[in-house]
């Protein structure tokens, strides 16, 4: 079977990930009505219909959607490979993790993890927003936490579970008491990363929803944690996240942690996973997360 034109497959791609015919076409720097003629084509060749609109978003069809994680994991795999081609950085991995979790799980721990790589060089990138691997091409790997669905040309390695729960300064948590209604008279502290943080907490830790005397929102969790530092309200947070304030009495969990079986995985590429480098990564975050690092 021949394949569709490829220039079709990327304006399609383009705008499964988008939304929009317009912002496709910004981003691959052609007018919008060659993608439209890109996209007609495609569907001739399908013969059927490929996207439906949801309001002003524009969505693959339930049967084209398979076809768009393939082209842009397909895509992603050729940029990233076509990047390794161009330079020659063969022994430096590139790692995104969450600013939150790189600072305080990761970093600690660098010196253990640089032993563990032998001469491959890590560079270490935070992301806000922990996104999917094939959204950065320009990575070799990513962690990810929570529930995460590996999409094709991607495997994910769970390495450790996690916890998380509120917190905050001890001379707030003072007020609050044994109950979490108690929290009522602080503010909550929200990171637009995770914005269903708080309502998974309470549907798991079966605790009522608690109506705040205000809520503040931050860019990240690490802006949210710093705010809780200061005094100024309650954040929830991923134990792994907040293990040195904890230890130090800067941060206090007065109602204690619930556990998120989900918890981290490191995902790659299924092209570099055996490769020595990541197994060496898997294998020391694997002894990490069971302490034995």
């Amino acid at each position: 079977m021949r394949l569709p034109p490829l220039n079709s497959i990327r304006a399609f791609e383009a705008v499964c990930r988008k939304g929009s015919v317009l912002r496709a076409a910004e981003e691959l720097g052609v007018v919008r009505g060659a993608v439209r003629l890109q996209i007609a084509a495609l569907e001739n060749y399908f013969g059927e219909k490929l996207f439906n609109r949801e309001g002003r978003r524009l969505v693959p069809t339930d049967r084209a959607r398979a076809f768009a994680e393939a082209a842009t994991a397909a895509f992603s795999l050729l940029q990233h490979a076509a990047g390794d081609l161009q330079k020659d950085d063969s022994r430096k991995l590139r790692l995104g993790v969450p600013s939150a979790f790189g600072i305080w799980w990761l970093m600690p721990r660098i010196g253990s993890l640089q032993r563990a790589l032998g001469d491959a060089e890590i560079d270490i990138v935070p992301m806000a927003v922990a996104e999917p691997l094939l959204q950065h091409p320009e990575l070799d790997a990513v962690i990810m936490g929570g529930e995460y669905r590996p999409s094709a040309g991607v495997a994910a390695i769970r390495f450790m579970e996690d916890e998380f729960g509120p917190v905050a300064a001890p001379q707030l948590t003072a007020t609050f008491g044994s109950d979490p209604m108690g929290m009522a008279t602080a503010a909550m502290l929200v990171s637009r990363s995770v914005p269903k943080l708080w309502d998974e907490w309470f549907a798991e830790s079966g605790t009522p929803a608690v109506s705040f005397a205000r809520r503040q929102e931050f860019e990240d969790l690490l802006l949210a944690l710093g705010a809780a530092r200061s005094g100024l309200g309650v954040a929830l947070a991923p134990r792994a996240s907040i293990e040195d304030d904890l230890a130090r009495n800067i941060l206090t969990a007065p109602f204690g942690f619930i556990r998120r079986p989900a918890g981290y995985s490191l995902c790659c590429r299924t092209t570099d996973f055996r490769k020595p480098h990541f197994t060496a990564l898997r294998d020391w975050l694997v002894k990490a997360g069971e302490g034995a690092e």
